[in-house]
């Protein structure tokens, strides 16, 4: 009898979301075979020694490098190993902020244009497309649903809208995307790590760390393991077509955050004060950018030299995207109403410290300076 287990396909699954859709799958058994695409090589990606087991498993794994923006290699990644892959699972896209717009025009619209179409020719059963919530107008009153209003407020949401919109013109293509909050978890480098990492800043200098704007601004969040657990569910859950928030219980916002960071390092937290933060606000977006990484930058490398720890992707940047008085406020609840349940219904001190602990581990980031 033929393995009932599916193949699958996960496009951009050497970064963050995509390494521990693998590990999921392993780990769980759900498929016969995995076929990872990305830029990409996964043994220079960063991936812990569990994961590299994993992905040098090649009964389990096999791996084309391949730039998904092109024809010639979405059709190689396709038709690899005989293709028949019954589930695409797209992860691959730009998750850096502040790019130029033909990158995100190529690596996030160009690549769903293109893998989308691959996967309706190969008759793939599902294609799921990893989108984000910054695709919502800030909200004022209540949470964003999937019907929502859209208003991207980043130029990695403005893309991500735009491939979204090209899904629906491709004929024949089974397909549903998901939309998370702020994605943490071990691997994250640019969800709430740059905030561990300015709180780290601060545990070394000693001094009460104040952030900008009030402590009710919403940084929604959800754990990556629960992301990778959605995409799955969904493979075989919801209509074609349709669209899931992903986002924990916790309605994180900034105070909820801070008062994370000080279980963590000890140290003290509060924010700018009224006066202090319209001197901020008069820097302008560009100007306020500077004001507040040069704060952090110089005694973040400073302490990285002090504890031997010479080659890190880790930074407290803050991006001038992200330093906006927006909310980004979303409801997660109506996946659970097809029978999905969040593991992490909250962020917690242990779960932060996993993220800070993996990098420890990888010599990214100085076990001293973890509480």
């Amino acid at each position: 009898m033929a393995d009932a287990k599916p193949r699958v396909l996960i496009l951009g699954g050497v970064g963050f979301v995509g390494r521990h859709l693998v590990t999921y799958l392993w780990n769980n058994k759900l498929a016969s075979k995995v076929c990872v695409s990305d830029k990409m090589l996964h043994m220079i990606a960063g991936l812990s020694e569990a994961e590299k087991a994993i992905f040098d498993n090649k009964d389990f794994v096999t791996f084309k490098q391949a730039d998904l923006a092109g024809q010639a290699h979405v059709d190689k990644v396709f038709d690899h190993d005989g293709g028949n892959w019954q589930y695409v699972i797209n992860c691959a896209a730009v998750t850096k902020y502040s790019q130029g717009k033909e990158v995100y025009e190529a690596n996030i619209v160009q690549v769903a244009k293109l893998t989308a179409a691959a996967a309706a020719k190969h008759k793939a059963k599902r294609y799921i497309h990893v989108s984000t919530a910054q695709v919502y107008s800030p909200p004022s009153k209540a949470p964003a649903k999937e019907n929502s209003e859209i208003k991207p407020w980043t130029d990695i949401a403005r893309a991500h809208v735009e491939a979204e919109h090209a899904l629906k013109s491709v004929a024949g293509l089974n397909y549903v995307i998901v939309r998370p909050a702020t994605i943490y978890g071990p691997g994250d480098i640019y969800g709430l790590t740059p905030r561990l990492m300015t709180g780290s800043v601060y545990k070394e200098t000693g001094k009460t760390m104040e952030t900008l704007y009030t402590k009710h601004l919403r940084l929604n969040t959800v754990h990556v393991k629960d992301v990778v657990k959605a995409i799955w569910f969904l493979t075989s859950k919801g209509e074609s077509g349709s669209v899931w928030n992903l986002a924990d219980k916790n309605d994180t916002d900034q105070a909820k955050i801070n008062h994370l960071l000080e279980a963590i390092y000890g140290i003290k937290t509060g924010f700018l004060n009224s006066a202090a933060m319209l001197m901020a606000k008069a820097l302008k977006t560009k100007h306020l950018v500077e004001y507040v990484n040069d704060m952090h930058l110089k005694p973040f490398s400073d302490a990285m030299k002090k504890y031997g720890i010479t080659d890190t992707p880790l930074t407290p940047y803050l991006d001038e995207e992200l330093i906006k008085d927006n909310d980004l406020w979303v409801d997660g609840n109506a996946i659970t109403s097809l029978g999905f349940v969040y593991d992490y219904p909250t962020p917690n001190a242990e779960l932060l410290k996993e993220v800070l602990n993996d990098y420890v581990q990888k010599k990214y980031f100085p076990k001293d300076l973890v509480g």
